[in-house]
């Protein structure tokens, strides 16, 4: 393949800096996501309030986050890039300190819903990389910064857990500012200025309701095992989502500057990709509540290992290295087969991963292991996504088209941990707080079919040469060895 130039280039010391840049800068966000996950009940009892309400110090970054994704996805197509993406973590930052500060539960989670700004990053980098790294950085750049989500959410149980455990709650929350005030500092000094690029006007009334859409669709996901699943709350929130996600995609087909460009998703690549962002973020979600539940089980539960916080994080590490491991594969996989056979290839190998663990998990390392596993299969789909999109869309539906995928990605994620969690209540003796350990079995189960149902749905959607075993690279971002 001839090589190309970047479209924004960056020379000297910035050239040589950039991808590290990036690639700090996505994995600062990804572990501020898991900031807070092993903290509930610390901060419920801090703070004076109930065990549901400090659950929202994870819910309402999420909502934040899947709003926001699409509007700075599509601002980072256009002039505003590098503003876009410092102020992104700027936002973060300020959201960091206003936890830590916050004399109230009110101004602590107004913190935590700033943070949210912070989950549409990926894209954002992946924006960059394509039109700035030179062709012989940007294609293990793309693979890297693919997986930064599941390396980060790695890295970051521990962490968070060992902070949990040793400190106040508080001083995660400044080192999450530390952190990200880095990262804005770095992004200014070595990104460059996409100014060159054509000026897009921004469909405020596609954001409007695209963001309506998803909150409803969200809190229905997050909040319809507490409320009722037909409760009136529910219904009239799963009415709103359906209303305003038609009356969207009716305006995305007709406007002549949309938010996303939905002609671009009936592409069978870059369906095969977002459909495979849903429902493996429903198995990726969906086993690390499963695993984290399940080795914090007490004693009295007769399974688990009862392990603390900072023993809890150790056990999900692995999910980091299984992610790394599999880049190299990515590459072998895409020069070989094609990119797009790794799709079905990650998605069966989760499948199989969770089966393993609804007949196995009497050991610590045979979870550990199938941690690893998870990481190994999820990072093999993660990396491959991302060059199938860029070889699919225009260079300015970039950052649109990725953010589309993260937002699936978080929905598919919120579905698997709210379908997990009810299912294992199905299990759960009346009177009882504990799920039966079979409850696990069935639970992992569930998780596999889905998988397997994205495996198989992902081969359908495939190109006829790629499901032919013949090398199908995708131009211009092919995961290939140089």
């Amino acid at each position: 393949m001839n090589e190309q130039r970047p479209a924004i280039p960056v020379t000297g010391w910035r050239e040589r800096a950039l991808l590290p840049v990036l690639i700090f800068s996505a994995l600062v966000m990804a572990v501020i996501s898991t900031l807070g996950t092993p903290m509930v009940p610390t901060i419920a009892r801090e703070m004076g309030v109930s065990l549901e309400a400090a659950q929202w110090l994870l819910t309402v970054t999420l909502l934040v986050g899947a709003v926001a994704t699409p509007i700075t996805g599509r601002l980072a197509d256009g002039p505003w890039r590098k503003a876009t993406v410092a102020g992104s973590l700027g936002v973060v930052c300020l959201g960091a300190v206003l936890s830590a500060i916050g004399p109230t539960f009110a101004v602590f989670i107004i913190g935590r819903a700033l943070q949210g700004f912070g989950l549409g990053l990926v894209p954002l980098t992946l924006a960059v990389a394509r039109d700035s790294l030179p062709a012989d950085r940007l294609r293990p750049g793309i693979a890297i910064l693919s997986i930064t989500t599941a390396v980060g959410a790695g890295l970051g149980y521990p962490i968070t857990g060992l902070i949990a455990q040793s400190l106040d709650y508080r001083a995660g929350f400044w080192f999450a500012a530390i952190v990200s005030a880095i990262a804005v500092a770095l992004v200014l000094a070595v990104v460059p200025s996409a100014t060159r690029l054509a000026r897009r006007s921004l469909d405020v009334a596609g954001g409007v309701l695209l963001s309506l859409a998803l909150l409803c669709l969200l809190l229905v996901i997050s909040q319809g095992q507490k409320w009722g699943w037909e409760s009136r709350q529910i219904l009239l929130l799963a009415v709103g989502a359906v209303l305003c996600g038609g009356l969207w995609i009716a305006r995305e087909l007709r406007t002549p500057t949309p938010l996303i460009d939905l002609r671009l998703v009936v592409n069978r690549t870059v369906l095969n990709a977002d459909l495979t962002a849903l429902l493996m973020g429903v198995g990726l979600y969906a086993m690390s509540s499963l695993v984290n539940r399940y080795v914090q089980a007490p004693a009295a539960s007769g399974y688990g290992f009862h392990t603390g916080l900072v023993g809890t994080g150790f056990i999900l590490m692995p999910l980091s290295a299984g992610s790394l491991l599999s880049n190299r594969l990515t590459i072998w996989i895409a020069r070989r087969f094609g990119g797009a056979i790794a799709l079905p290839a990650g998605a069966f190998i989760v499948a199989a991963d969770m089966v393993f663990l609804a007949a196995r998990r009497e050991s610590v390392w045979e979870v550990a292991l199938a941690v690893a596993i998870l990481g190994f299969g999820i990072g093999i789909t993660f990396a491959a996504m991302p060059a199938m999109i860029f070889g699919a869309v225009p260079p300015g539906e970039t950052g649109s088209a990725m953010s589309l995928n993260a937002v699936l990605r978080s929905v598919g994620g919120a579905i698997g941990s709210a379908a997990s969690i009810a299912l294992l209540s199905a299990f759960t003796p009346a009177g009882q707080a504990l799920p039966a350990n079979h409850g696990y079995s069935v639970t992992f189960l569930a998780g596999a079919a889905i998988c397997l149902v994205c495996g198989i749905v992902s081969i359908a959607l495939m190109p006829r040469a790629a499901r032919a075993s013949a090398p199908a690279p995708v131009a211009p971002v092919v995961l290939e060895e140089t």
